[in-house]
């Protein structure tokens, strides 16, 4: 998409506004969608995030979560812990979770997005709040 002036630009800024907001605040305007950010940079691919997220549209649409977004970032900086995953659910804090390979992914969409609950065990990296590990 081009921006051609200054009038498209504050509709592109209104329209991506909730995202951006839920991301950084962990809180979304209408409170109807999650957005789950899967780290794509090198090392994400090396480790499995092209699986992951190819797994999390399977079991997410498996499941008729349609609410929910799956969406490829960059680096996420914790090349050690990949691929990760960060889940941003309106009203709570973003947590960034680590080792979600495909086989993690019916577990992590179970327990998180359906259960509201979080991955412990070696996956909960960090949350905005707090560092984790």
């Amino acid at each position: 998409m081009i921006v051609k002036n200054l009038k498209e630009l504050r509709e592109l800024c209104e329209a991506v506004g909730d995202h951006v907001h839920l991301r950084e605040n962990g809180k979304s305007k209408d409170g109807s969608f999650i957005d789950i950010l899967i780290g794509m940079g090198t090392c994400g691919l090396a480790a499995g995030a092209l699986e992951t997220f190819e797994q999390l549209e399977i079991v997410l649409k498996k499941k008729g979560l349609n609410h929910v977004n799956v969406i490829s970032v960059g680096c996420v900086g914790f090349c050690h812990m990949e691929p990760t995953v960060q889940v941003n659910i309106p009203g709570k804090e973003p947590v960034i979770y680590g080792r979600i390979t495909h086989d993690q992914v019916e577990k992590l969409v179970n327990k998180v997005i359906i259960d509201g609950g979080f991955l412990q065990e070696n996956y909960l990296i960090k949350s905005f709040r707090r560092a984790v590990i």
